[in-house]
This record gives structure tokens, C-alpha cells and sequence, in this order.
């Protein structure tokens, strides 16, 4: 519902709803999109650094880019204020340099989940959105594995997909206000990785990715229980190393690779089921990029 304060109207929060896309392809690019429209996406500003396969999580005001790779694996995360446009400013720290991180997060904090040294990696860390600082150790996920991707709600972080010697199908899950190692939760409808996630509040979905060809697969799972994922639909360019990101009732999916790296955006409506429609384009073609958005499912 429209909420009146004074003379000014705000727009329900759907309506409200940016998502960010940064980094991939060794670029520092940041670009944005209104969720609730259709349309290209319009520059934001630059990351720290430029970098590959970075991963994003964010709160209603704040989105955070973390990891990622600029010849070797980086520990860097940088923020950005989402209502706003400009260059982003450094956070802090990941307690290990890697790249291929899943992340999400909850209105107050940010998790980061396994990714890549040298070696693939079980180590999640957390860090508080509206500080600064470097993270801390939150606790290990199942299996070690890289280019998986995360959603949540306002309680619970899922994770799935990625790599370990073969794309794996893996889902698992914590609790975003604790810290301990993570759950099993189910398994993907189809084993890939360099997935795309995005979520409402209860009803989580992965993207794309690569099984080793490339995947228009998308499917979904109920958040607050487990089990394993449900065909919704399919993409409209397959492709994989995409990203995701989702105001409450919509899930963007943008850019990747389908043998070329991809500008495409294309949208679902999370709680029904069908095939992605074309949103628009990319400022500038990439895969392995990271979105984030100040409207997901974890607020």
C-alpha cells in the first residue's frame, strides 16, 4: 500500500526497488536498473577494483561487493549507497582472498560463502552491513565448492550450485543471525555452476549456469523448509556466470555467457511460475560479474 507522510507519497517498496550489477569480465563497472520497470541499465559508478567473479549482498541502503579476482584472488570489499549513484568506497576485508563466493544477506548482516584461493574453499564469513570493518568466521559450508550463489530470507541464507570437480547440485542452508556451518538443504533440479540466485521472502530461485554446456534452466525452492528444488521456467538466452538479484515480487537476471559474454537482463515473477522476459540490456556486455538490490527477500 502507498504510504502518505506530509505532502510527499512514497512508493510501496516494490516500487522502489534498484539492483546494482558490478564488476566481471576485469572490469570496475557498476550499473543499476529500476526492478518494477523494464529498460537498459544506466551507469552507477566503479568498484574498488576491477575484478572477476566478485560477489554482492546488501541491506534496504547499503550494497557491498566482496572477493573476486584481478589476476589472483581478492580479500577486498567495497560498499556503495544504493539510492545513490557514484564510486564505491572500501569496507573492509574477507577473512581469505578468493573469488566465486556465493553470497546474501538479512537487513543487518552479510554472508559470504566458499569460493576459490587456489584451491576450492568451505570458509563462510559475515561481516555488519552498516559498519565498516573486516569479516569475521561464521563457520563452513557442506561441501568445498566455487561459483555456487546465494539468496535468503529474512532469517535464512541458502546456497547452490558451483563447482568441485564437476558441476554439483548441492543446496544448503544457515541461519543468518548465528554463525555455525551450514545444513544440508536439497538438491538443484539440474547439477551446475556460475548460477544466478534471487529471491522474495519465502520463495527462492536459481538461474542459468553451466552443466558443462550451458543451462536456461530455472528453478525454486520454498525457503523456510528444505528439500529439493521445482522446475519454474527457463531463461530466455541460455548461459551461465550470470548474476541475479530481486525487489519482493520480481527476479532479474543479467549478463553471463553463452559462449560470448552476454548484456542481456531478462525478469521473472517470483511467485508464479513460466519463462523469463526480456528486461533489457547491460551498459556493458560481461559474465562473471555480482548484483545486489535494496529490496530483496532477506529485508
Amino acid at each position: 500500500m502507498t504510504l502518505l507522510l506530509g505532502l510527499g507519497f512514497f512508493a510501496p517498496i516494490a516500487d522502489r526497488a534498484r539492483g546494482l550489477f558490478g564488476g566481471g569480465n576485469g572490469t570496475n563497472v557498476i550499473d543499476y536498473v529500476e526492478i518494477a520497470t523494464t529498460g537498459n541499465a544506466t551507469d552507477f559508478g566503479d568498484l574498488t577494483v576491477s575484478v572477476d567473479v566478485p560477489a554482492g549482498c546488501s541491506s534496504s541502503t547499503r550494497g557491498l561487493f566482496g572477493g573476486g579476482t584481478a589476476a589472483s584472488s581478492v580479500n577486498v570489499i567495497g560498499y556503495v549507497t544504493i539510492a545513490s549513484t557514484g564510486n564505491a568506497t572500501d569496507f573492509g576485508d574477507l577473512t581469505v582472498a578468493r573469488w566465486g563466493a556465493g553470497a546474501c544477506s538479512s537487513s543487518t548482516r552479510g554472508v559470504f560463502s566458499s569460493g576459490v584461493t587456489t584451491v576450492n574453499t568451505n570458509v563462510i564469513d559475515y561481516v555488519t552491513i552498516a559498519s565498516t570493518g573486516n569479516a569475521t568466521d561464521f563457520g563452513d559450508t557442506t561441501l568445498s565448492r566455487r561459483r555456487s550463489s546465494g539468496f535468503s530470507s529474512p532469517t535464512r541464507g541458502v546456497f547452490g550450485g558451483g563447482y568441485v570437480a564437476a558441476a554439483n547440485n548441492v543446496i544448503d542452508y544457515v541461519t543468518i543471525a548465528s554463525t555455525g556451518n551450514a545444513t544440508d538443504f536439497g538438491n538443484l533440479t539440474v547439477a551446475r555452476y556460475g548460477v544466478a540466485a534471487c529471491s522474495s521472502s519465502t520463495r527462492g530461485l536459481f538461474g542459468g549456469g553451466t552443466t558443462p554446456s550451458y543451462s536456461n534452466v530455472i528453478d525454486y525452492v520454498t525457503i523456510a523448509t528444505t528439500g529439493n528444488a521445482t522446475d519454474f521456467g527457463d531463461l530466455t538466452v541460455a548461459r551461465g556466470l550470470l548474476s541475479g538479484c530481486s525487489s519482493p515480487t520480481r527476479g532479474l537476471f543479467g549478463g553471463g555467457t553463452g559462449g560470448s559474454s552476454s548484456n542481456v537482463i531478462d525478469y521473472v515473477e517470483i511467485a508464479t511460475t513460466g519463462n523469463a522476459t526480456d528486461f533489457g540490456d547491460l551498459t556493458v556486455a560481461r559474465s562473471a560479474l555480482a548484483s545486489l538490490s535494496n529490496a530483496h527477500g532477506g529485508l
